[in-house]
């Protein structure tokens, strides 16, 4: 059988923010390496989980993929079309298959306008809709998403963090999109509510035939949602395996520290297993470490992590990692 041809394909994808100083005259002293040689696919109505501690670039990839940030060099091939190489009018064309839903539903959403404006607004932008065909979109919408329609004449301050990060759900659908960015969609909510949202999504996958980027750092809601992971520090891709195989047997350190972490609901479980508890802080991504940008925090560092990047490879198949520590045959480092 002929393998399906990727939704999305992220290529060496780099996003560097310039580092300016001087009042009068400015210059460029160095650059912000937020998203440094980046690498991944995406099928057709599949998840890919994407996380990492805060500041390892996560929010930063969904935006360059989307072009909401031009990269600094890199390809992102969607439908085949490389976005990278396109201008503004080429991606206006595109931009109703490709939709963002953000993680301040709050800051995401005018005050100033009623929720039927909001939710609306793609429709009008694009002019796909007016009159009472766009009411009666907006009506759907809101409906879709387990909202009553009558809402669409509130304001966003008369709604719970939920039901506004419903809203831009909607508005996120408004255009049929076919592929979705979730930048932590549930982060700012309650324990209670971020079940109701992640089932949502769900339900709107199967509904609607949609493809996600999920990005997140709850490791237990990632697990639920996402079909496979990507594990990100300091700008770069660590380990991306299916769901199953990287929470059964994940190779890389910094993979292998994250799922200690994971809470087991086994008590028995819990006491047996052994914590690996990282010691010291991030570094900067202003001033990354040379070689392997985790080896100052790695406990199995040895001197090739300090002096040479390990390639990112696929050890097994599926299974990618970037980690001198890993042999060909995919064993994974041991403490």
């Amino acid at each position: 059988m002929t393998p399906k041809q990727p939704l999305l394909s992220v290529r060496q994808l780099k996003k560097y923010f310039p580092i300016v100083r001087g009042v009068v005259i400015s210059r460029t002293v160095g650059a912000v390496k937020a998203v440094d040689d980046v690498s991944f696919d995406i099928q057709p109505g599949e998840t890919l989980g994407l996380v990492g501690e805060s500041g390892c670039g996560k929010s930063t990839t969904g935006r360059t993929v989307l072009q909401l940030y031009r990269p600094t060099s890199g390809d992102v091939f969607f439908n085949g079309q490389n976005l990278a190489q396109m201008d503004d009018r080429a991606l206006r064309d595109l931009r109703p298959q490709m939709q963002m839903i953000f993680q301040d539903s709050y800051a995401a959403l005018n005050p100033r306008h009623s929720v039927g404006k909001i939710v609306g607004e793609p429709l009008v932008v694009h002019n796909k809709a007016s009159g009472q065909t766009l009411r009666n979109r907006v009506a759907e919408l809101l409906e879709l998403v387990g909202l009553n329609p009558d809402y669409a004449s509130r304001f966003p301050h008369e709604f719970s963090g939920g039901q506004r990060q419903r809203i831009g759900i909607a508005r996120a659908l408004a255009l049929n999109p076919t592929f979705v960015v979730c930048d932590e969609p549930i982060s700012a909510l309650d324990v209670s509510i971020q079940a109701q949202v992640v089932n949502l999504l769900q339900d709107l996958q199967a509904q609607l035939g949609l493809t996600y980027l999920f990005i997140a750092h709850d490791l237990s809601m990632v697990r639920h949602i996402s079909n496979r992971v990507a594990v990100m520090y300091l700008g770069k891709i660590m380990e991306l395996a299916s769901r199953q195989e990287l929470f059964s047997r994940p190779l890389h350190p910094y993979t292998q520290s994250l799922m200690s972490a994971v809470p087991i609901p086994d008590p028995e479980q819990e006491r047996q297993r052994q914590r690996i508890i990282l010691t010291g802080d991030v570094p900067s991504p202003a001033t990354p470490p040379q070689g392997c940008v985790f080896h100052t925090r790695c406990p199995l560092a040895e001197e090739i992590c300090r002096r040479e990047v390990p390639a990112y490879r696929e050890v097994q198949p599926g299974h990618f990692a970037a980690c001198h520590l890993i042999d060909e045959q995919g064993s994974k480092a041991e403490r």
